[in-house]
């Protein structure tokens, strides 16, 4: 008689990203409203009543998906501008690093794009994201020009925030659009913009 080798147990931080990683991927793929629970279960080989007493519920779910991008978004971000030798250096790898990470990561940004208005919730941890981001650039840009004032460090870093959101979603229109061009579109402008200021 074959003996059934023993299943290994996963540890719940293990569960969590597993879970995570496969909610976004079904979320992507058919949209938060199609997506199931079911589904999600099935990818990662566990039941339902699994996800819901790690997340409880479907909307607990998708925000711990964009709790996860925001937090992995701000380290690939953080790791790429301390790299850098320089101001202009920093805000170009930090800007790279953005498109690279959605490149890396187009389940989950197509997530962000399209579950915008599920929720007042979902659409609070969205607007958290641009937060970080826009206070990180605001904390590089203030390298740059020491001597600017904190509240027009924060529009300027609005203003890059955006722009790489738009960026973003013209190179999911166009493929031919390298996250470098889409680098240098962004400093053509920021960095010319800020010479005068710049010490």
């Amino acid at each position: 008689m074959e003996t059934r080798a023993p299943r290994q147990r996963v540890g719940r931080a293990e569960r969590e990203r597993q879970i995570l990683d496969a909610a976004v991927a079904v979320f992507s793929e058919r949209g938060y409203q199609n997506a199931s629970m079911d589904a999600v279960a099935k990818q990662v080989g566990v039941t339902k009543p699994v996800l819901y007493s790690h997340f409880g519920s479907k909307e607990g779910l998708l925000l711990a998906c964009i709790t996860q991008t925001r937090t992995q978004l701000l380290e690939v971000t953080s790791v790429a501008a301390a790299a850098a030798d320089g101001p202009e250096d920093m805000l170009r790898r930090g800007t790279k690093a953005f498109f690279d990470f959605l490149d890396v990561q187009r389940p989950a940004w197509a997530l962000l794009c399209s579950e915008s208005a599920i929720s007042a919730a979902t659409c609070s941890a969205l607007e958290e994201i641009r937060r970080q981001q826009t206070d990180f650039i605001a904390g590089m840009l203030a390298v740059q020009v020491p001597d600017a004032d904190p509240h027009r460090l924060i529009g300027w870093a609005n203003v890059i925030v955006g722009a790489c959101e738009r960026l973003a979603v013209w190179r999911g229109r166009d493929p031919r659009l390298t996250g470098e061009q889409a680098t240098e579109y962004l400093m053509d402008l920021v960095w010319t913009g800020l010479a005068p200021r710049r010490p």
